[in-house]
């Protein structure tokens, strides 16, 4: 309880919540029973590689107006845990410091089923508690389909989603998943938005190119005169 205030204040405090920022980019990390603890490594150390690495830096830092940035782990209808709090990157140092955030958690839940409706309705909620920016997305990876409570479709029609964009980091780590399975329901069910894409990983220790490919291109700074054109789906 203690904690659940503390968060709320934080996330709430004026610096944040009236930042003048060009993207809320909510990262959503999947800790569910048919991720392990080496697979489970893989990501956070994946996402703190990802972070690091040159090119996202300069992704990060190439416009005036900085990112927004948060992370939070997922697995079950409740089990839902920040690994890091809103945090405005404006500096290589800021970026630095929300990767040995990530890098320093624990996993909380290793024995619950994959709620990706759940999980978004979190996101959405946390967004909802959020720094004011010119727009938000949530990046939403897993490695496998919704199967526990409502998915992702009746997320979004429970939830004010509209501006918000989804975007899908889908680890294909099981044979029996593959563009029939795990990445069709991807395109299918998860994307939402303007500009939503999908980016694959194959296999965990592919988790981490695939999330810097995924960063580059979400925290870029727009294109002038450009329209976002959402990934197809199926």
């Amino acid at each position: 309880m203690i904690r659940a205030v503390l968060f709320a204040l934080l996330i709430a405090a004026p610096g944040i919540a009236s930042a003048n920022c060009r993207l809320a980019l909510l990262l959503a990390v999947d800790v569910s029973s048919s991720v392990d603890a080496t697979e489970d490594q893989l990501q956070r150390s994946g996402i703190v590689a990802a972070l690091t690495a040159p090119n996202v830096i300069a992704a990060f830092l190439a416009a005036d107006q900085p990112v927004a940035l948060a992370a939070y782990e997922w697995s079950g209808r409740y089990q839902q845990d920040v690994l890091l709090d809103w945090m405005l990157i404006n500096s290589k140092a800021a970026l630095i410091t929300a990767a040995e955030t990530i890098a320093a958690t624990k996993r909380q839940h290793a024995d619950y089923p994959t709620a990706i409706g759940y999980a978004l309705g979190y996101g959405k909620r946390m967004l909802e508690r959020g720094p004011r920016c010119d727009r938000q997305t949530i990046d939403m990876a897993g490695d496998g389909q919704n199967n526990d409570g409502f998915g992702p479709r009746d997320a979004y029609a429970a939830y004010p989603f509209h501006g918000i964009t989804v975007n899908g980091l889908a680890i294909n780590a099981a044979d029996f998943e593959g563009e029939l399975g795990l990445i069709a329901f991807y395109r299918a069910e998860v994307l939402h938005g303007p500009g939503a894409f999908l980016e694959v990983a194959n296999g965990f220790e592919d988790f981490e190119r695939a999330m810097r490919r995924k960063l580059e291109r979400e925290v870029a700074p727009p294109v002038m005169g450009s329209t976002p054109a959402m990934e197809p789906k199926g």
